[in-house]
């Protein structure tokens, strides 16, 4: 990965405490499992921003490299990476989501 396409994918990842790389975006996801994260979010009821990696093919290959989690969705919360739909699946239906995003946004 290049030093500016790291630069730029921790650009993006500044602009809010929860960043999803997805495909779509919250009000047009393009996917099902992206749909999900979306749903999740949007349930908890936090402000999260969403890049489409649709748009952009060099983001959409360099943030596997940069998590080194080779799907899409990705969420992050506070720069730091926490998984893609199955695990935030998870971690919502046994509360450790709500918390963790509750403690971050507290910070």
């Amino acid at each position: 990965m290049t030093p500016e396409l790291k630069q730029r994918i921790e650009d993006i990842l500044k602009s809010d405490r929860i960043v999803v790389f997805m495909k779509g975006t919250k009000l047009m996801p393009q996917c099902g499992f992206s749909n999900n994260v979306v749903q999740i979010l949007n349930t908890i009821g936090v402000p999260f921003q969403t890049f489409d990696v649709l748009s952009d093919y060099d983001i959409r290959q360099g943030i596997k490299e940069y998590s080194n989690w080779p799907t899409i969705p990705q969420v992050y919360v506070n720069g730091e990476f926490i998984g893609g739909s199955d695990i935030m699946i998870e971690m919502y239906q046994t509360g450790e989501l709500q918390q963790m995003i509750e403690v971050a946004l507290a910070s």
